[in-house]
């Protein structure tokens, strides 16, 4: 398990700076990791943002967010599928119990099966044989 600076274990649920897909302090690139929406999208609507009337708020948040957020740790997750299953537990938390249950009601499919096999004549006869060839 991963462990950050502080002791902890890393929060997967936790809004990071993506400084891996920075263009300045990597704001834009971590909101787009943590939601889900492109990262192109969300710095168009900061640079839009910039060009409102809220200028001051949006840069003045921009600027604050870039300074309070930690940085991603690069070993967050250990495969792509990790990381694809904990942004859709931020993006989608109803598909992803959906998703989970279903891997649930296949493992269990798949045991009850094997348990079958195992607890059948056909299995114990093959048994016997194999003990049989052995000897």
């Amino acid at each position: 398990m991963t462990v950050h600076h502080h002791g902890q274990p890393p929060r997967y649920n936790k809004l990071y700076l993506d400084k891996r897909n920075a263009k300045i302090f990597g704001v834009c690139a971590g909101i787009a990791d943590y939601t889900g929406i492109n990262k192109t999208v969300i710095r168009i609507v900061s640079v839009l943002g910039l060009l409102s009337p809220a200028a001051a708020i949006v840069a003045i948040s921009y600027i604050v967010m870039g300074w309070l957020l930690e940085e991603k740790p690069a070993d967050l997750f250990e495969t792509k599928a990790e990381d694809d299953f904990w942004k859709g537990v931020r993006v989608e938390p109803k598909n992803t119990i959906r998703d989970v249950r279903h891997k649930f009601r296949e493992i269990e499919r798949r045991l009850r099966a094997t348990e079958a096999y195992v607890t059948s004549q056909e299995y114990k006869l093959h048994k016997e044989f194999e003990d049989l060839k052995k000897d």
